[in-house]
Formats: C-alpha cells, sequence, structure tokens
C-alpha cells in the first residue's frame, strides 16, 4: 500500500499538468507512479525532474547505455523495486538480454561505473582510493561532479520510492 498520494492525469492541476507535459515533451518517457506522486507537490517535482537533466549531459560523454546501467546498479543496490523496473524496462527496449542481471555484458567503462553504483548505495564511505584513482583516470574532474550528482538524484529518487511505498503501477 502506498504511504503517498498518486494523482492521475486528470486530476492534476494545471500547473501540474503543464509541468509533466513539459517534462514529457522536453524528455520523453511516460508518467510514471513515481512521476505521478511527486506531481502532488510541483517543487518537489521539479527538484526531482532536474535528474533528466543531469542524464541528458551524460549521454554525449558516456553514452545512454552506461548512464542506464549506472543508474540501474545503484537502483538495484538500494533495493528500489520501482527504479529497477524502471531501468530495466529501458534496457530491455534497447534490446539487453537481462536474464542474467549479473552477467550483462559491459565494457570497461561500463563495468567501472557500475561497481561505483553499487558502492554509492550501498557504503558510499567505502569507495577506495583503488576506485577513486580509476574513476579520475577514465573521467573528467567535470564529468566526475555531474555523475556524482546524478548518482545523488539517483538515491534521492530511491529513497522516495521506497519510504513512499510507491507501487510499480
Amino acid at each position: 500500500m502506498t504511504f503517498l498520494p498518486i494523482t492521475t492525469y486528470e486530476n492534476l492541476a494545471p500547473a501540474a499538468r503543464a509541468a509533466i507535459d513539459h517534462q514529457l515533451e522536453t524528455h520523453g518517457g511516460r508518467l510514471t507512479t513515481t512521476k505521478a506522486t511527486l506531481l502532488g507537490h510541483l517543487p518537489s517535482f521539479d527538484a526531482y525532474m532536474q535528474w533528466y537533466t543531469l542524464k541528458d549531459e551524460l549521454v554525449p560523454f558516456i553514452g545512454e547505455r552506461a548512464v542506464t546501467l549506472f543508474a540501474f546498479a545503484i537502483s538495484r543496490a538500494a533495493g528500489s523495486a520501482v527504479s529497477v523496473a524502471f531501468f530495466t524496462e529501458i534496457l530491455v527496449a534497447a534490446g539487453e538480454d537481462l536474464d542474467d542481471p549479473d552477467d550483462i555484458p559491459v565494457t570497461e567503462a561500463e563495468a567501472l561505473l557500475m561497481r561505483w553504483g553499487t558502492l554509492i548505495a550501498t557504503a558510499p564511505h567505502e569507495v577506495d582510493d583503488e576506485l577513486i584513482a580509476s574513476l579520475e583516470e577514465a573521467f573528467s574532474e567535470k564529468l566526475r561532479l555531474i555523475l556524482v550528482a546524478f548518482a545523488g538524484f539517483t538515491v534521492a529518487t530511491n529513497v522516495f520510492n521506497s519510504v513512499g511505498r510507491v507501487p510499480l503501477a
């Protein structure tokens, strides 16, 4: 059972309807249960939708797949069923075979991001010097800053979904 109210498009206030229309027009996707819940408070919705802004900035540098795998790893490690389902849907739509999520073929950079994402979600104070050195070698300072901010929004979304008991659909 959900802890937070979830609205429908038809029940949205005009400002909230304009906000989701703009969000979907700008970034694509659909009205998920997370977005429908956040739309109950427009400033909260606007804040969380900055995740998409950061995602769009990352894609030209590391690719859509790497961004999604990074967010998937964070969400999976955090145990957020809603977020895992969201990223699984994106990966499957892109042609990924996720029969065994532990055996996804990844590039070296994607593996690095997934390892880091798992630690961000489970043990952020335990990111060791070796991993930091690998991240510094792989990504510029600015890119690392955006990745950390993006990871923070991903963690926040996982917390929102879990604490708010947002349902899958």
